[in-house]
């Protein structure tokens, strides 16, 4: 983004009055600085590859490159229209407290730059291990450019460990000069949050096959609508008597100037078992809606902001069209709109690209972790509540080929309370791989990654989900509903089995005897009557610790249902109810920072960028 050559008409180029509020800081921005104490430069094959918009107005744009020899990520910063500094940084779920900053702050007689953090109340100080290392900050006709680096881990307790999965970003605009940096408090800032996957695997691309065509799933001419959260459901149909094909990639198109607007989008492909399906367009939550989008859950296409083309293996591709297929398609696309603004118009979606040249593998979509039931339910005012979900080694034994299978990319899913999801592979009662991990997994970024690795005859696939309940009042119950739950990873791998759910639930019966329990331990008046629904009962509990710790004790004992399913919805055959949890003796541990070796070369302050003796 940030080369000199380049120029947008679009972006004046400041008036004297505008650089001369911004107190003699000038000449900082119109310099090109170059640090004396760099250590290394940005990888050279390819300097940002990723790229997104921070703010909706287009202020701050970000693009990134990662080193994995480094463990390093570097990172890019377009500021437009510098006025007295910027924040960036990282934090848990995207607050701007207790968060990891980079600040580029002046006061009235120069420019600096320095790694700091902000603490419980918004406070900013000052870190006394610089591991933001700034490398060049140079003025573009775009605006001021600012190039620096972090390692992934730095074993700094104030510093935010970089790792796969979702990372919140943050960011805040200084208004006026300060005399210190000690001077920000971020409550009083115009701030936002971006969420992206910085760490991308590096998988080599496939060759596309010579006959490839395409496809563009899109909504068109879509009024945005004027609140922050929106998603947005389409349905289209493939052409009538549309062959089988396999969908070998797919790649965002996203409407000029809506690139900070449209957060993510899936394309769905609906149940085969309805001939028809209504034709809609508008929000997903809208009472007009159609019950048989519903139907519409199998997984085409996700791409969510910051993620580039999605290939498949060579050697697979996933189906779509022909006889027993669906011709309907439902594209969902998320608009994060925190500015609320109105009036803005999109077609955005994404481009399939598919062959009729069939290729070795079908690929298939498996769905691991909690049955939609509610059964398994999370207590109310609970900060990390954790449910768990097992795909058996009955099951795998039973329904996966003697060769296995290769999962090649896989998405994690919850409903508004899921703060991590995991997923590991077991083998021989010991746990050897993660499948996907997303430690701060937020339900609002919703991404299909790459994940390698392969799952025997006889293997246990894990899938725990991690809760946050200290807004809800009652129990949230496992179900379909936005105010429900799920734990779900849609696995992608190849060759594709006759097994599309494999999931499991608490023993229906042993929950009755944890019901019968707290009526027994607690006083006359509470009833969780068993002729009640399972919610209605939940919904009795009173949630003392003794109550918490009981159901968070028989989750972790009581035998499960499994449902081994094929895609017909029918079991597979055999014994599935109340069967006792995997036996797993030997547990992986969760990842750790790996710190630099050396720190003799980072600077202990901020970086004074020298603005001469010029008033700007």
């Amino acid at each position: 983004v940030c080369q000199l050559s380049r120029w947008h008409p679009g972006v004046p180029s400041p008036s004297a009055r505008e650089a001369a509020s911004m107190y003699g800081t000038a000449v900082a921005v119109f310099l090109v600085i170059v640090v004396a104490a760099l250590q290394g430069s940005a990888p050279a094959e390819s300097p940002f590859p990723f790229h997104i918009p921070l703010d909706p107005e287009g202020t701050l744009e970000l693009s990134w490159n990662v080193s994995y020899a480094q463990e390093t990520v570097y990172f890019q910063l377009l500021v437009r229209e510098l006025k007295a500094g910027v924040l960036f940084g990282m934090s848990d779920r995207g607050e701007l407290e207790n968060a990891d900053l980079v600040v580029l702050w002046t006061d009235r007689d120069g420019a600096y730059f320095g790694d700091a953090w902000s603490d419980q109340k918004g406070q900013v100080h000052l870190d006394s291990q610089q591991d933001y290392q700034l490398l060049r900050a140079q003025r573009t006709p775009e605006g001021l450019c600012l190039l620096f680096k972090r390692p992934f881990g730095t074993c700094d307790p104030n510093d935010y460990l970089i790792e796969d999965g979702t990372v919140h970003l943050v960011y805040g605009l200084l208004e006026e000069p300060l005399q210190s940096l000690e001077a920000i408090n971020t409550s009083g800032l115009r701030t936002g949050l971006q969420r992206v996957q910085l760490l991308k695997p590096s998988i080599p691309q496939p060759a596309l096959p010579a006959d490839t065509r395409t496809m563009e799933i899109r909504a068109p001419d879509v009024l945005i609508p004027g609140q922050q959260t929106t998603y947005w459901c389409y349905i289209t149909e493939l052409p009538d008597g549309f062959p089988q094909h396999h969908i070998v990639m797919y790649e965002p198109i996203v409407t000029e100037g809506n690139e900070a607007l449209v957060h993510h989008m899936e394309v769905f492909q609906c149940a085969a078992e309805f001939e028809s399906v209504p034709h809609f367009s508008g929000p997903c939550d809208s009472k007009m809606k159609p019950q048989r989008l519903n139907y519409c859950r199998h997984v085409l296409a996700a791409w969510a902001l910051g993620a580039k083309a999605f290939y498949y293996p060579e050697e697979a591709g996933l189906a779509f069209g022909g006889p027993g297929s669906s011709r309907f398609l439902r594209l969902e696309v998320h608009y994060h709109n925190p500015l609320v603004i109105k009036g803005r118009r999109d077609s955005s979606g994404i481009r399939l690209y598919y062959t009729a040249t069939l290729r070795r593998f079908d690929a298939g979509i498996m769905e691991l972790g909690l049955v939609y039931t509610p059964v398994m339910a999370v207590p109310p005012q609970e900060t990390a509540f954790v449910l768990t979900g097992y795909c058996t080694d009955k099951c795998t034994q039973l329904a996966l080929p003697p060769s296995g299978i290769h999962i090649f990319a896989s998405q994690l899913h919850t409903h508004l309370t899921g703060r991590k999801v995991v997923t590991v592979l077991a083998r021989d009662g010991r746990e050897t791989e993660v499948v996907n991990r997303d430690s701060h997994y937020s339900p609002h970024f919703q991404v299909l990654r790459a994940s390698v690795c392969s799952a025997l005859q006889g293997d246990v696939l894990i899938t725990s989900c991690t809760y946050n309940t200290e807004d809800r009042r009652l129990a949230t119950v496992g179900g379909f509903g936005i105010l429900e739950e799920m734990c779900v990873n849609y696995v992608h791998y190849y060759p594709q089995t006759q097994l599309e759910l494999c999931k499991s639930a608490v023993d229906p019966g042993f929950l009755q005897k944890y019901f019968h329990l707290v009526n027994r331990f607690n006083s006359e008046e509470v009833c969780t009557c068993p002729q009640a629904s399972v919610p209605e009962q939940f919904a009795s509990v009173p949630w003392n610790s003794f109550n918490r710790e009981v159901l968070k004790a028989l989750y972790g004992f009581a035998p499960i249902s499994m449902h081994c399913n094929k895609s017909s919805a029918v079991r597979f055959q055999g014994e599935w109810d109340r069967q006792p949890l995997p036996e797993i003796v030997s547990r992986l541990e969760e990842p750790t920072p790996h710190c630099p070796a050396s720190r003799a070369q980072s600077p202990t302050g901020p970086t004074v960028l020298s603005i001469g003796e010029g008033k700007g």
